[in-house]
Order: structure tokens, then C-alpha cells, then sequence
């Protein structure tokens, strides 16, 4: 049998490893976060999936496609992934918590300048590069048919 028509898989390294069940069990963790995501302010929920989503990556197939197929959980995953796309309300949402964070810190907790620096040396990066990425997923390339006369 040629090398070519060999099936080609990548090696599974954790396989008997207790890293693949510390991954497995960080997978979980985040999906719970998530989860915890839908219903608490400010805290997101597509990053923690997309974390559970690397961590089953290493540590199990079936629940790796799980998360990806979800009918929920999915399209924000894979719309991420295939285009590096974060959704304007999400944009919105992580700027106005960013932003009330930083006021809140100036205002009642910071006691100089060292700290709300900090804060927007940390917090200016991380915004700007929320609200560079795209909004939506590109259009598909619709090829152009000859008119008929």
C-alpha cells in the first residue's frame, strides 16, 4: 500500500495521558461559564465556548463536534473561527463594560493614577481590537452570468 493512499491521521499524543483529562475537564469548566454567560451581564459567552472548544479539541472528538454542531452555541463558534467575526451587539456590550469598568475603578477604587493606567493600558488594546474585527461574515463571491440578449 503507497504511502499516498494511506489514511491520514494526526497522531493522538494524549491519548493515555492525565493531560487529556485535565483538558477535558477545562472544557467543561468553560462551557459551564458560557453557560453562566447567557444570563449574567458582562460576562461573555462565545469566548468561554471558544476555549471549550480548543480544550475538546485535544481531548474528545465527539464532544468537540457536539459544541461545533450546537444549534445555539455554534454559529457564533464557527462564525469566529471560519471569519474572525464578532457580532456589533457584542462589540457593543464588551465596550460599554470596558468602559463602565475603567470608570468605576477611577472613580471608587483608585486611590493615584498607577491603577486606571493600567486599566487602560490593558483595556485600549483589547477594545480596539474587538472593534477592528468584523461585524458580519463576508458575502460570498456571487459569480457574474452573461446577460442574454
Amino acid at each position: 500500500m503507497k504511502p499516498e493512499d494511506q489514511r491520514q491521521e494526526r497522531p493522538d499524543n494524549l491519548a493515555h495521558c492525565t493531560l487529556r483529562w485535565g483538558l477535558f475537564a477545562f472544557g467543561w469548566l468553560n462551557v459551564g461559564l458560557g453557560i453562566i454567560g447567557i444570563v449574567v451581564p458582562g460576562l461573555p459567552t462565545t469566548v468561554f465556548l471558544i476555549i471549550a472548544l480548543w480544550a475538546f479539541s485535544k481531548s474528545s472528538d465527539r464532544f468537540q463536534r457536539w459544541l461545533w454542531e450546537h444549534s445555539r452555541f455554534g454559529p457564533p463558534i464557527r462564525s469566529w473561527h471560519e471569519h474572525r467575526v464578532i457580532p456589533l451587539k457584542a462589540k457593543v456590550l464588551a465596550a460599554a463594560m470596558m468602559s463602565a469598568s475603567f470608570l468605576y475603578v477611577t472613580v471608587y477604587v483608585a486611590d493615584g493614577w498607577h491603577l486606571p493606567a493600567l486599566l487602560a493600558a490593558v483595556m485600549v488594546p483589547a477594545a480596539a481590537y474587538i472593534l477592528t474585527r468584523a461585524s458580519v461574515a463576508p458575502a460570498e463571491a456571487i459569480p457574474e452570468t452573461p446577460e442574454v440578449s
